[in-house]
């Protein structure tokens, strides 16, 4: 008797622990396919801006692409034309040709090229204390060689520095 006695309770004591059981690896399995779900959820919305970001990159346009392509260049092709170009002009002695200021510490040298589509790109460009942006224009002429053209440049430290003189000469005028 008193064995059928433990061994009910012993019966019930394992059927506890196995429900406790169960019903932890549940709670554990729901919280997994919660963490999945949100983690899927942000990768799409990663990819999303990923493909927005791309869109002006010459790699991540079509139009751009299609514009190299009709002329049988790939687009990869191009980019590496390109940016060996810019940058092999930083070995020359002095300023970088493009770059449209002088050192004021050292010679400036383009240091990071970035493709907007097939036209432009930016690159970034210091002389190791002063730096700025430019906007590049790049083409193919007719015998298909290499044609680049500074547009736009912007150097904020020269720039504030300028304001900052202007500023400084201005209070000096109005003083006397």
């Amino acid at each position: 008797m008193y064995l059928f006695i433990f061994s009910i309770l012993l019966v019930l004591f394992m059927y506890m622990n196995q429900k406790r059981i169960y019903e932890n690896q549940e709670k554990k399995i729901e919280k997994l396919e919660q963490k999945l779900m949100d983690t899927e959820s942000e990768k799409l919305g990663l990819q999303n801006r990923n493909i927005d970001l791309n869109y002006f990159t010459l790699q991540g346009n079509d139009n751009a692409m299609s514009y190299f392509e009709n002329d049988g260049f790939e687009a990869d092709q191009i980019e590496t034309l390109v940016t060996d170009q810019i940058y092999s002009q930083n070995t020359l002695e002095g300023n970088h040709p493009l770059v449209p200021y002088d050192g004021m510490a050292g010679t400036m040298k383009i240091n990071k090229v970035r493709f907007l589509n097939h036209k432009w790109l930016i690159a970034d460009f210091t002389d190791g204390t002063y730096w700025g942006e430019m906007l590049v224009q790049y083409d193919l002429n007719e015998k298909e060689e290499l044609v680049l053209n500074t547009l736009v440049f912007v150097n904020v430290i020269i720039e504030i520095a300028k304001q900052f003189f202007r500023l400084i000469i201005f209070i000096k005028c109005t003083i006397n």
